[in-house]
């Protein structure tokens, strides 16, 4: 029989109860890059309401590489610490504990959403961004500086500590951030790497970036625990990064001990026109998993349990990210057990609710 969406999923020695996660969703309520109690209870709720992986939001693998000053970090020995409170409770409410590694690249240094998201300039506490090349996401912001090739070389190291970090704080699953328009996006995206070197121009050089820091995260990671990288299908503008390149970078992380690809898309670039609409990326997945071989995740506008199971039943991806759906609901699995005809199974506390 295919897999539905409350069937396990069994992913090198971790295995998932469902097919349901908490996608990685920026809390913007860091200090220092250390998690707070918003992050305890925020995750924590959402393992209680029954998924079965939950995922910490990006963590930055160095203070430069936060998106804005508010965002969680892993690039200090001193963040383990509340960062293993969470991984623990998740697990004791039986769902995996997932975080994403991530470096912004030259969309850091920026203001949090409800705080109008602007770059922040040096003199107002900003600090200076790198990237492939020195071209600015929006018009009007400083231009960031040109990575050289020991400074790419640092941040694939910088990761891998991070990844280190993470599996001293009790993480079962790992992801890398290559998506959304942040650092490693950027080497492989035409539209904001235009390098000379072996770093750009041509396919293999734009994802070599990714394939070294894939490696390296790989090599400190155990080979029982999974390792995840959430890429953007699709740049959605004209000359940039497109389906064609994700299977061919996906077919080439397959044998490097990536065991799922995450598809979402967008965030290279301002001009991006998305046509967004329920699902608008599971074709992504599908495709990705069908032609390269590898399990998927899809993610974007999932938000009803039975579009959510005919995803996992059709086998266009493996699993199911939901973002904002999870923030309306962190019970969601558990309404969504009812929906599809089965019997929730909450914690005992919450027993008689349900």
């Amino acid at each position: 029989m295919s897999p539905t969406l409350f069937s396990p999923l069994t992913l090198r020695g971790v295995t998932l109860r469902n097919r349901i996660a908490v996608s990685p969703m920026c809390q913007y309520s860091s200090v220092d890059g250390f998690a707070t109690d918003w992050h305890v209870v925020h995750l924590g709720s959402r393992a209680v309401g029954g998924a079965g992986l939950v995922m910490v939001e990006a963590s930055a693998v160095e203070a430069d590489g936060r998106i804005t000053p508010d965002d969680l970090g892993i690039w200090q020995d001193a963040h383990v610490e509340q960062l293993s409170r969470i991984a623990a409770f998740v697990k004791r409410q039986g769902a995996a504990a997932g975080i994403q590694l991530a470096h912004a690249g030259r969309k850091a240094s920026s203001k949090s959403p409800w705080k109008g998201g602007a770059a922040i300039a040096r003199e107002d506490g900003g600090w200076p961004t790198v990237a492939p090349s020195a071209i600015p996401f929006r018009a009007g912001d400083a231009a960031p500086a040109e990575l050289s090739v020991a400074g790419i070389q640092r941040i694939t190291a910088s990761f891998a500590a991070a990844a280190q970090r993470a599996l001293r704080a009790g993480f079962e699953v790992l992801e890398v951030h290559a998506a959304h328009g942040y650092l490693l996006h950027e080497f492989l995206s035409p539209l904001s790497n235009v390098r000379s070197d072996e770093y750009g121009g041509a396919f293999a050089n734009r994802i070599r970036f990714v394939l070294e820091t894939v490696l390296a995260v790989r090599a400190v990671w155990p080979g029982h625990l999974p390792l995840f990288v959430r890429i953007s299908a699709s740049d959605w503008a004209e000359g940039g990064w497109n389906i064609d390149d994700s299977v061919a970078l996906a077919k080439k992380l397959a044998p490097m001990g990536v065991d799922l690809i995450d598809c979402s898309s967008g965030g290279a670039v301002a001009h991006q026109k998305i046509d967004v609409k329920p699902g608008y990326q599971v074709p992504f997945a599908q495709r990705i998993r069908q032609e390269a071989g590898i399990k998927t995740g899809a993610v974007g506008l999932i938000t009803e349990p039975l579009q959510a199971d005919q995803i996992i039943r059709e086998g266009q991806a493996d699993l199911v990210l939901l973002a904002r759906a999870m923030l309306r609901d962190p019970y969601w699995p558990l309404h969504a057990a009812r929906v599809l005809g089965l019997t929730p199974a909450p914690p005992v506390q919450y027993g008689r609710a349900f």
